[in-house]
Parts: structure tokens; C-alpha cells; sequence
């Protein structure tokens, strides 16, 4: 039995929220009310706080969880870095999502924040992304679609021939992909395997959508994925210097600026020890 709501503060009975919807990825109202001892008014305040840190998603009939990222290395080490940015970045591109649009999603950390920000909304999300995937899994609302493939233990994503055959056969509105670095010449990743299957993508997109931190432009990375005119759309952050958003529009690319509204660190456990200054970056 748990124990009663009366000897819990507000911060243990979140965290019990918490363990209930982590186990189960989904608990209707009911469920919490009826496990904690508590009203409806209390479960929705601490569900509304919740969500705010982004913990949970509300959607209609109950809470879906969409907590801390994964304990994979590619999270580890460089989801703590410009989180502020990559969570305004995907506020900022879920504004480009209709309801009823298919999403191609790959597994860089600025996606995985879009992904929490879709979660719970009628939307047909395609992804090659173990940890987005599992944030759908049980989401009565979206339909899902995982590309299988050679799994990927750094980053969770599938890739390679099996994966790339399959985007084959299908058709999305929008693929949205992170980067490691971008320079004149285009956009780069790390992973050759990856940039293939990322290659297949965006042919079976109607628009394609980058998602980068500032901090990713004027560098390079190991594999060369397209060139600026490529993509039709770029998401970053305000911190992006005039001379690359000239440069952006200048070849047709359409630049979203998103303003940072505040600058959040991942809680103590969540950080690695990833080199921020790195050239070989990643998304």
C-alpha cells in the first residue's frame, strides 16, 4: 500500500505521479486519484506543474510520461549542453506541425524535444528513434511508425539498409533532423551510416526541417549530409550571429529565430561530460 496522501508533501506525492506513469507510460485521472487518496483538483495542480517541468504530457483521458531522456551515451553527454536553446528550438518548430501531419523524427537530442512537445496531439510521427519512439508507444492519440535496422547503442536510432529500404516505401510532410555542424558548404553528422538513412529521409519529406543550436554553425563534422539549399526550413536560437542568418536566407532557406525564455541546467545526475567546444558534435 502507499502511504497516505496525508504524509506525503506535494513533492513525494509528485514523484509517486511520477513512478505510477514512468512504470506504465499512461494513467487516466481516475487512476491517480484513486491511488494517491487525493482529489481531482490536487492530482490536476501537481499534473499542470509536472508538465510544465516536462515531465509529463496531459492529454484527453490522462497523462502520458515524458520524463528524463534515456540513459544512453549520445543523451548523456549532450542533452545538458544548450538545453535552454533546444528546448526553445522545439517550442519553436512544433509551431511548423498541423494536426493530422506526418512527422519523420530522427534521434538527435534537439528532436527528442520535439517529440515531448507532439506527444498527445493527433499527429502520425515516423522515426528511426528508440527513445521517441517510446514516448508515442502508448499514446492513444498519435499513430506511430519505428523504421527498423541496425540498432545503434550510442543513440538508439536505427540505420543502415534495412532502415533506409523501409523510409523507401514512405511518404511524410515533414522530417524533422538535427545536426552536428554546419558550415558553408551544408550540414554535417557524425555517424556515416546515420547521414545515409538521414539522406533517405528527407527524399520522402514534402519540407525538411533542421533543428540547431547556434553553437553547431561555422563548425564541420565527419560526414557531409547536403547542402544549405537542401533543406527548406532552419530552426535555431537567438544567439545565431546576422552573418548566418544572412547567409541562410540568402539561399532560400527559411530561418525561424526562437527566443530562449530562460536558461535551465538538467538536474544533478542528468550531466555528462561531454566537450562543449567539440568540433565533432552532435545533434
Amino acid at each position: 500500500m502507499p502511504p497516505s496522501s496525508s504524509t506525503l508533501t506535494v513533492q513525494e506525492r509528485r514523484q509517486q505521479i511520477l513512478e505510477l506513469i514512468r512504470a506504465q507510460t499512461f494513467a487516466t485521472l481516475d487512476d491517480l486519484t484513486t491511488v494517491l487518496g487525493v482529489s481531482e483538483s490536487t492530482v490536476r495542480r501537481d499534473l499542470e506543474a509536472l508538465e510544465e517541468e516536462g515531465e509529463a504530457q496531459r492529454i484527453h483521458g490522462g497523462v502520458l510520461y515524458t520524463g528524463k531522456t534515456p540513459k544512453l551515451p549520445h543523451f548523456e553527454l549532450r542533452q545538458p549542453m544548450n538545453w535552454a536553446e533546444k528546448k526553445a528550438i522545439a517550442r519553436k518548430a512544433v509551431e511548423l506541425i498541423q494536426p493530422g501531419d506526418s512527422v519523420l523524427l530522427d534521434g538527435g537530442s534537439t528532436t527528442y524535444e520535439v517529440a515531448r512537445l507532439l506527444v498527445g496531439l493527433p499527429v502520425h510521427v515516423v522515426t528511426n528513434s528508440l527513445p521517441v519512439a517510446n514516448l508515442f508507444a502508448s499514446s492513444p492519440i498519435s499513430d506511430l511508425v519505428f523504421l527498423g535496422g541496425s540498432i545503434c547503442p550510442r543513440s538508439g536510432v536505427s540505420q543502415g539498409p534495412l532502415a533506409n529500404a523501409m523510409i523507401g516505401s514512405l511518404r511524410v510532410r515533414k522530417a524533422i533532423l538535427s545536426v552536428a555542424a554546419i558550415n558553408e558548404q551544408g550540414f554535417f553528422n557524425n555517424n556515416v551510416l546515420l547521414v545515409e538513412t538521414e539522406r533517405r529521409m528527407m527524399e520522402v519529406a514534402d519540407e525538411v526541417i533542421v533543428v540547431a543550436d547556434s553553437s553547431k554553425f561555422g563548425h564541420c563534422s565527419l560526414t557531409h549530409l547536403c547542402p544549405l539549399d537542401a533543406v527548406q526550413v532552419v530552426v535555431s536560437d537567438e544567439s545565431l550571429v546576422d552573418a548566418w542568418r544572412a547567409r541562410l536566407e540568402s539561399v532560400g532557406v527559411r530561418l525561424l529565430v526562437a527566443p530562449v525564455q530562460e536558461r535551465q541546467t538538467l538536474p544533478v545526475g542528468e550531466i555528462g561530460m561531454g566537450d562543449a567546444n567539440s568540433a565533432v558534435r552532435s545533434g
